[in-house]
């Protein structure tokens, strides 16, 4: 059989702490393991690539997949490989810049899929590193928050320049995760909310503090299945996320069919603008009703999420 190499990841979701986090205040991510990528190794004489977008030999890709590239190249250096040649295929059910961690998580199977192929293992520290040089291809100034989440199986409580700390799920509860099929524009709101705080200070650092607060509280929710105090949060959050104009139209609209119909909770997810919406839901049946109605408004797709279940079925490998 010829060699083969499988690397995994899957998408991220904030569930509190959007913006609040570039001014040194927690964000809490989970892992989202409804959305996967996989990447598959094989032997070729040319290093080529068949992922979303783009079909053809790794120096010839596109500027815009330049991160891709750069998390092909560096692995390789890692490796101490540089001359190898071989076909990789990227498949991923995660949507693109929905604030669900896609670009991490391609990172993250590939770095995986090339050490699988060569039979080496990588640390999660060195497998992070590799990451972080190709997302700040991506982004610019990656926090870290998605290289940690889709490579792990733990949910996180992060402040950024600081140890992120797992957080231990006990929550029986279900998430509904709602794409607007609308691109979130992550930069252009982390630039809004710079400008709304600069000529405002005073009223949106504590707006900013208060998204904190919130975020703190809700990881003692999480940990303690206090699902209905989480629910209230995640809708404060919400408005407070308003508040600094990053949410949209058709946001707003899904967070009230969501409230409406009986959703413990509900907030954008991610930079906003744009993106994806969850709601909490105390049980399957009552995540089924909303889910139709978010559809039924205008969401492109959904995901039933249970938060309880066990992290330890993810997609490490």
């Amino acid at each position: 059989m010829e060699p083969l190499g499988i690397g995994k990841a899957h998408g991220k979701i904030i569930l509190m702490g959007e913006h609040a986090v570039v001014y040194q205040q927690p964000a809490i991510a989970i892992p989202f393991f409804e959305t996967t990528v996989q990447t598959k190794v094989r032997p070729a004489n040319q290093l080529s690539i068949d992922c979303p977008f783009y079909k053809g030999l790794i120096k010839t890709m596109p500027e815009l997949l330049k991160s891709v590239q750069t998390a092909i190249m560096t692995t390789l250096s890692y490796l101490k490989k540089e001359g190898a040649t071989f076909h990789l295929t990227v498949r991923s059910t995660i949507p693109i810049e929905r604030g669900m961690g896609s670009s991490a998580a391609v990172a993250t199977s590939i770095i995986r899929a090339i050490c699988s192929y060569f039979n080496i293992t990588i640390t999660h520290d060195d497998l992070l590193t590799l990451i972080h040089q190709a997302e700040m291809i991506a982004h610019g100034n990656p926090s870290g928050l998605d290289a940690l989440t889709t490579s792990s199986n733990q949910a996180y409580y992060f402040i950024k320049n600081k140890q992120p700390q797992a957080i231990e799920i006990n929550c029986q509860s279900f998430l509904i995760v709602a794409d607007t099929n609308i691109t979130g524009q992550t930069k252009k709101a982390v630039q809004h909310v710079r400008h709304l705080h600069t000529i405002n200070q005073d009223k949106y650092s504590n707006i900013i503090r208060e998204i904190g607060q919130l975020t703190t509280q809700a990881a003692d929710c999480l940990t303690n299945n206090k699902v209905t105090q989480l629910g209230q949060l995640m809708t404060r959050n919400h408005q407070l996320l308003q508040s600094l104009e990053v949410s949209s139209p058709l946001l707003d609209q899904l967070v009230k069919i969501a409230l409406k119909n009986k959703a413990l909770g509900a907030k954008l997810t991610g930079g906003g603008l744009g993106g994806c919406m969850i709601a909490l839901c105390a049980n399957k049946e009552q995540a089924v009703i909303i889910e139709k109605q978010l559809l039924q408004a205008g969401a492109k797709q959904t995901w039933i999420y249970s938060l309880n279940q066990s992290l330890t079925k993810g997609t490490i490998e």
